[in-house]
This record gives C-alpha cells, structure tokens and sequence, in this order.
C-alpha cells in the first residue's frame, strides 16, 4: 500500500515538473509576457497574438485564440478554469460560398480583445472579439462578454450585463489610497 501511495505522489511531482518545464518553452511563444505569468501549457493558445503583463494567472483548459487581432491582456489579472476568449470570427456573408469555403475576411471579423489590470474572470467564461474589460471588473461565473465592461463592475450572465458597482464612490476613493501606499512603498 506505501509503495502505490509512493508512485502516486512521485506520478503527481513528476507531472508538475514536466508541466513548469513545459510552461517556460512556451512562454517564449507569446508576442510578450510580464514577470510571475503561470498558465497551462496543455491549454490552447494562438501565442503570437497574446501580450500579457505582470502577475497574470490563467487556470487551466483556457483557449486564447485571435489569428489576426490581439489579445492584450494588464497586469494582475486573474483567470479561472475553461475561459475561452475568441478574438475573431467567420466571414459568413459571402455569397455563392459556403462557410467553410470563405478565407477572406472583412476587418470586422477579427477585433482586439483588450483586459485592463486587476481583473477577475471567473470559470467558464466566454468573451468574444472587440470586447475591452475595465481596470477593477469581475467577470462572473459562465458570463459570455459580448460587450465593454466598465470599470470596477461585476458583471455576469448570458449575454453579461453589470449586475453592480465593485466599490461605492467612496470605497473606491479609498481602494485607491490604499493601492497606491500599499505599492508604491514597495
């Protein structure tokens, strides 16, 4: 009985070795990415079309993919399991074509995604093209983002609509102070 335990821890220390091996080649795969970036190597990304900043963590079965525009994504950002952010879309318009037949696209099939810093989004999130994300917002739990998201809100459902303020006028006056004595002390 030891000896399975055994196998399993070494199974499971093995696996995570070979998964932040595999995160530092990839990694240089991104158009940029910031200090202290921890995603899932086994996730799918279209990495040359991502930019993330400092302290960003994307939890695992994500898929980024933007084969023309960009994905921005600030800093201290936070992703839970099984985000999908699509950056583009089909030119489903073209006449005496089928669908999978059109490679031509129209400028407004592909549209950056932008995140601003100190974001939360939560799991099962979807968030489609020329979408921007406010500095200080939380996406809720199985939103699809089809639209902007101001800042310091929740938001949530499908579509995503701001449910409420993250902070009153006067919490987020103090938020701020706080923000700025607490890191630039540092």
């Amino acid at each position: 009985m030891k000896i399975k335990f055994l196998i399993g821890k070494l199974y499971l220390f093995s696996f995570k070795i070979i998964r932040r091996i595999l995160m530092i080649i990839l990694k240089k795969q991104f158009k940029n990415y910031g200090n202290n970036f921890i995603f899932d190597p086994f996730s799918s990304f279209s990495y040359n079309t991502i930019s993330v900043g400092n302290d960003v963590y994307i939890g695992p079965n994500a898929t980024f993919s933007a084969s023309v525009s960009q994905i921005k994504i600030g800093n201290k950002v936070l992703f839970g399991p099984n985000v999908t952010i699509m950056g583009g879309d089909h030119n489903i318009y073209e006449k005496g074509f089928y669908i999978f037949d059109v490679k031509e696209k129209k400028p407004e099939n592909d549209l950056p995604v932008i995140i601003q810093d100190d974001v939360w989004i939560a799991s099962n999130v979807t968030i489609l093209k020329g979408v921007e994300i406010g500095t200080g917002s939380v996406i809720a739990a199985g939103s699809l983002v089809l639209n902007n998201v101001p800042k310091n809100t929740i938001v949530g459902g499908v579509p995503a609509k701001v449910l409420k303020n993250r902070f009153t006028k006067s919490e987020l006056i103090e938020h701020r102070k706080l923000l700025k004595k607490r890191y630039n002390n540092t």
